[in-house]
């Protein structure tokens, strides 16, 4: 179904009508943009849990120097809860949220693991289906096949 744009006169009146229909009308047409240029999945975002702020920025800008991922956002203060070796345990951590190619997910994944200094470190990551298609194509851009 196609919306036609509102007429201007309707717009500068305050129809909210006509401002709806115009909003309308563009959020289709970046929804048909963005299915037009970008495959579901063709992109992670990755996680992975650090001990303190100074192992995060370590394995931040060693991920995106290797270009193993174009964005690593560090998120500081998170309190991680869980099992290892029989025992519950409670720390604190900083989480690294990983904007990459899902095709880079493994090579990220072995970094990780040789640079990390858990015995076993978090790694997971889940595909991106939909979001901005400049910021998508940025992380194409950045981080090569």
């Amino acid at each position: 179904m196609r919306i036609g744009l509102p007429n201007v006169e309707a717009l500068q009146g305050g129809s909210c009508r006509g401002w709806l229909l115009l909003l309308r009308s563009i959020g289709q047409r970046a929804f048909s943009m963005a299915s037009e240029t970008y495959t579901s999945g063709a992109h992670s975002a990755a996680f992975v849990t650090c001990p303190n702020d100074t192992v995060a920025k370590d394995l931040a800008r060693g991920i995106v120097q290797q270009k193993l991922a174009a964005c690593v956002n560090i998120v500081p203060a998170i309190t991680s809860v869980y099992e290892w070796q029989g025992a519950i345990h409670e720390d604190s951590e900083v989480l690294l949220m990983i904007k990459t190619r899902s095709s880079k997910v493994p090579a990220l994944t072995d970094y990780v693991r040789k640079n990390h200094p858990y015995e076993v470190a978090e790694v997971i990551s889940l595909p991106i289906d939909q979001g901005n298609p400049p910021y998508l194509k940025w992380i194409a851009d950045i981080v090569p096949e």
